[in-house]
């Protein structure tokens, strides 16, 4: 949630800022705003998109070589003016910007109620500024001080940074369960929520973790614990380029990421699947895989898209490795006791690596004993650095709000996990698992080959643009597909979507069939394909719009359905990575056509860093 990027240097402040502002929108488009420092303290800040502030500013002064900045999702407090950071002290001697909630905020400003002091929003960030400026007044200590002494009695996450109109050279930055980086550059520093606004800049960085504090003052970065024991600088060398975060050719970001699908997914298995040699190397896990093929149980943990990943891999783990799985949303597994011990197994699903709900559900798997692997995108992320080991997606950057590739190269990561594990506990034959690194590694042209589909799935788009509802049916594989392709629409197009098992569809959702009701099939050829072709006669003879999704040249599925759209054959385990694309298309060009914001829907935001 939210975006934050500072800068202290020998260049002007502004125009870096600005460009991160807009590279950070992803992760927050209700409000933004700047601070900026050149002899006196200097606040913008406008609801609405980053391009209402770059407007509101265009005939201010933008002096000064010091500034944060900061693109909000609202947590407390409505998209206002007032709301937007960054947050003023009552002083107006200090300016911050921060990403989280502080649950106690509450109880902090009833307490600085009682000393008299107004407030102007109605944000926690506000609230937080306002204790650390009353904590430093009343110790007479430094800023730098005061926010040691402040945050230990603060309860929540955040990632902040604070400026000081009588530190022309200084920022204060902290972290505790939001993410936060500092790049390195010539003379100057920059402070962001991740590496998007700084890879144009440096590729040197510096990872802030919880409970720790930069300073950065006349050119100086230090790094201290909360308790003021100096740290020393682990200094890393940035993987992503500018390229990569730029839209290029392609009108969304979210369609370039779709595009770029078979790249993600080969570079998930670049230097883990041998084919050739048929072998797997999953070196990221290569220590615990004994162990994990003695599990008795895997619990997955996940959120959103990556639940739906997880879900997948259920059906991956079972059959493969004959191991009982679980999938839990991790923001109900934190909270219902789950029963979880020294032995067992979680895996942690998220992009992000920052995901709030499923970075606390690995804190509590791990403190009731359980061993922990991450499947992350982003390096250095708090889950990857939280878990005993785990592979990295390699999806590279996903700017768009909405996950597609990162969503295929999880489901990679996964059935390369599945696979390994199944041929160290030897309950896959060794020609079943040489035919499926095969199909695995046929996957990223597969995808291709779909991705050639688009003006056929655009035109499908242009004749239900203005649906309603929408259900999606799968069995099988093919029922995650199901509910990430009904998530897909909902997210971006705004209209109502259901993802269910075929089979259920009798149990309840048939009611709502009718001729306005259009309905997605994934009907591809695999062992349930009997059954979901009498689910489709179902829907048609109640008079219901069918667009399915089947193998190449099956003349039975195609011949009940209204709108098709064929895929190439693949083993039904890969399969999920192959039908999700055209759900992604179809879903996409919908929202265009309805004239929704594809890379940044609203009410939503990338990285969902609080509960």
């Amino acid at each position: 949630m939210c975006g934050i990027i500072a800068y202290v240097g020998h260049q002007k402040s502004y125009p870096i800022l600005l460009k991160g502002l807009k590279r950070l929108e992803y992760r927050g488009y209700d409000s933004a705003g700047i601070a900026l420092l050149d002899g006196g303290l200097q606040v913008y800040k406008k609801a609405g998109r980053v391009s209402a502030l770059e407007s509101f500013v265009a005939n201010k002064n933008l002096k000064g070589h010091i500034g944060i900045g900061h693109t909000r999702w609202a947590t407390h407090g409505v998209p206002s003016d007032a709301n937007a950071h960054p947050q003023v002290s009552a002083s107006g001697r200090l300016a911050i910007v921060h990403n989280g909630i502080i649950e106690n905020y509450s109880v902090l400003r009833q307490d600085l109620l009682h000393k008299s002091y107004v407030f102007r929003s109605e944000t926690d960030t506000e609230v937080l500024l306002y204790f650390i400026e009353d904590v430093q007044q009343q110790n007479q200590c430094t800023l730098e001080e005061a926010v040691r002494l402040a945050l230990p009695r603060v309860i929540g996450a955040y990632a902040l940074v604070i400026l000081s109109a009588d530190l022309p050279n200084t920022l204060i930055a902290a972290r505790k369960g939001s993410p936060m980086v500092i790049g390195i550059g010539q003379d100057e520093f920059f402070i962001a929520s991740d590496t998007t606004p700084i890879v144009e800049y440096t590729d040197q960085a510096v990872f802030i973790n919880d409970h720790e504090i930069a300073v950065i003052q006349d050119n100086q970065l230090l790094m201290k614990s909360i308790k003021d024991i100096p740290l020393t600088l682990a200094i890393q060398k940035l993987d992503i380029t500018l390229e990569t975060i730029e839209r290029g050719r392609f009108e969304h970001f979210m369609l370039k990421e779709i595009f770029e699908q078979p790249k993600a997914i080969k570079d998930c298995m670049r230097g883990r699947l041998d084919a050739d040699n048929r072998k797997l190397v999953l070196g990221g896990i290569s220590n615990h895989i004994d162990q994990l093929a003695k599990a008795n149980k895997i619990t997955i943990v996940a959120c959103g898209t990556s639940w739906h990943a997880g879900l997948a891999a259920e059906y991956f783990l079972e059959e493969f490795c004959r191991i009982p799985v679980e999938v839990e949303y991790a923001s109900e597994f934190r909270y219902r006791n789950p029963i979880i011990g020294s032995g067992d197994f979680v895996l942690a699903i998220s992009q992000s690596g920052e995901t709030a709900d499923t970075r606390a559900a690995v804190e509590l798997a791990k403190a009731q004993g359980a061993t922990v692997l991450g499947i992350c995108n982003v390096v250095e992320s708090s889950i990857a650095r939280a878990a005993h080991a785990g592979i990295y997606t390699h999806a590279g950057p996903e700017m768009g709000v909405a996950s597609t590739k990162a969503f295929t190269a999880q489901l990679t990561a996964l059935i390369m996990i599945a696979l390994e594990l199944a041929r160290q506990r030897r309950t896959i034959t060794t020609t079943v698992f040489r035919s499926l690194l095969q199909h695995l590694a046929a996957v990223p042209d597969t995808v291709r080959l779909v991705l050639q589909q688009n003006d056929r799935i655009k035109h499908i788009a242009q004749v239900f643009k203005g649906a309603l509802n929408f259900l999606y049916l799968g069995r099988g594989y093919n029922f995650p597909v199901a509910l990430e392709g009904a998530l897909k629409l909902k997210e971006l197009s705004y209209i109502h979507a259901e993802g269910y098992p075929a089979a259920e569809m009798k149990h309840g959702p048939i009611a709502l069939i009718d001729e306005a009701m259009p309905v997605v099939f994934i009907a591809t050829q695999d062992r349930s394909y009997s059954k979901i072709i009498s689910n489709i006669e179902e829907v048609k003879a109640r008079g219901g719009k069918v667009i399915v999704i089947v193998t190449q040249d099956d003349k039975a599925a195609a011949q009940l359905a209204d709108y098709v759209i064929e895929v190439p054959s693949i083993h039904e385990a890969c399969m999920p990575m192959v039908a999700i694309v055209p759900l992604q298309l179809l879903a996409y060009h919908m929202a265009v056509m309805r004239g929704c914001d594809v890379d940044c829907p609203r009410n939503l935001a990338k990285s969902v860093t609080v509960e």
